[in-house]
């Protein structure tokens, strides 16, 4: 780590720190040379998430959608957004996990419908016809019809 003051690239570490969230390490340094101290901060360089849309575009999974049609399907029903959050949170984990570079929006889509199906069957059946791309009013009495059948 080269020194921002002189510029030499002897120095020597003389405090670790790991941050609240265990995500950080923030290292105070000490320059060979002029003796001045600095902070360094150390962490995991994430690599994005790319789910492949159905058209075959790629994109960076972005949990502002997620939520967004999450809440849509939630809203005016008595889901707490802790919940949604958790959820995506619980989601992206699940994503890394895979150890999948590129990951088909259906599954995606499938693993959100799955949750809300849990929640509520009111928000399932919101995000359904949109994620399905209901076309008629048929589509829509055939999943409430699938829906009342698993019960």
């Amino acid at each position: 780590m080269k020194c921002p003051f002189c510029g030499e690239m002897d120095n020597k570490v003389i405090d670790s720190r790991v941050s609240k969230d265990g995500d950080v390490i923030r290292r105070r340094r000490e320059c060979i040379d002029c003796s001045r101290r600095f902070t360094t901060y150390e962490h995991i360089e994430e690599i994005p998430i790319m789910i492949v849309k159905k058209d075959g575009r790629r994109e960076v999974f972005n949990r502002e959608k997620v939520r967004s049609g999450m809440r849509k399907a939630c809203q005016k029903l008595d889901i707490s957004m802790n919940v949604i959050e958790d959820f995506i949170d619980d989601l992206e984990r699940d994503l890394r996990e895979t150890g999948e570079k590129e990951i088909p929006s259906r599954v995606v889509g499938e693993k959100i419908m799955a949750q809300l199906h849990s929640l509520n069957d009111i928000a399932y059946v919101r995000f359904a016809s949109v994620y399905r791309e209901f076309k008629d009013v048929n589509d829509f009495v055939a999943e409430l019809k699938s829906l009342l059948s698993q019960k």
